[in-house]
């Protein structure tokens, strides 16, 4: 699963990044995202050959519920199974959307205690969930947008942590993802870094906030790195050097 993640990018960066441009209001780096925050949310467009960028609950709420109470529990869908359900049936074939980040977290169990793992893509790049996102009419009458991140089975690098690990989209997968002409996009997950964290119950808490979570996670310990296989250079003529 993925139950806090961080995006520590100003909007304008993300912007520039994901080719986005929107109305909405800056928002301070964020490490420590929470379920029922608003999280950024990147969606293709409906008419026009662009990318929206809006904020939206984290959490989705389908269009049919009675309240926003079962919300909390709407932070991730399995990508194994979305489709089959009531809650996430349309929204993976119609809406389906960016959620950028920089980080997740995972807590792996070592006896009574908790380890917090932090997970990067190219030791600490932008990157984007795959999520889905619906819209749902409150007692008042507004709309309130929300948003899910698909999960799918742990890597080598996330399995050791734990068992679920959140869709990472590769860049060039981008368009295809949020394609509304493509019912069953084909998408292939992104590399992992991981950094191992200590034994602290800081990202836990949702008020916990700041470049001081980050640092007190990395403190004398190693970076762990999903390692590419070395590519052997060629010269002009094509022959291996």
């Amino acid at each position: 699963m993925c139950g806090r993640y961080r995006l520590s990018r100003r909007k304008q960066l993300v912007e520039e990044y994901f080719d986005v441009s929107s109305d909405c209001d800056d928002w301070s780096p964020r490490y420590n995202v929470a379920p029922t925050q608003p999280v950024p949310v990147i969606r293709q467009h409906p008419k026009e050959p662009r990318r929206d960028l809006s904020l939206m609950r984290w959490g989705l709420i389908p269009s049919w519920s009675k309240d926003a109470s079962g919300s909390a529990k709407m932070i991730n869908a399995r990508s194994e199974t979305a489709s089959q359900l009531p809650a996430f049936r349309e929204a993976i074939q119609l809406r389906r959307c960016l959620i950028p980040a920089d980080g997740f977290y995972e807590w792996k169990r070592a006896g009574s205690a908790r380890q917090p793992f932090c997970f990067e893509v190219e030791q600490g790049q932008l990157f984007a969930f795959a999520g889905l996102w619906d819209r749902w009419r409150n007692l008042d009458g507004q709309w309130v947008r929300s948003c899910s991140i698909l999960t799918t089975t742990a890597n080598a690098v996330t399995s050791p942590v734990h068992g679920r690990m959140p869709v990472i989209l590769e860049r060039c997968d981008y368009d295809l993802w949020l394609d509304p002409s493509m019912k069953e996009p084909a998408v292939t997950p992104a590399e992992l870094d991981a950094w191992l964290g200590k034994q602290s119950g800081k990202p836990v808490h949702v008020a916990t906030e700041g470049t001081d979570l980050m640092a007190e996670l990395k403190r004398g310990l190693s970076f762990v790195r999903n390692e590419k296989p070395a590519q052997k250079r060629t010269d002009k003529k094509g022959k291996r050097r």
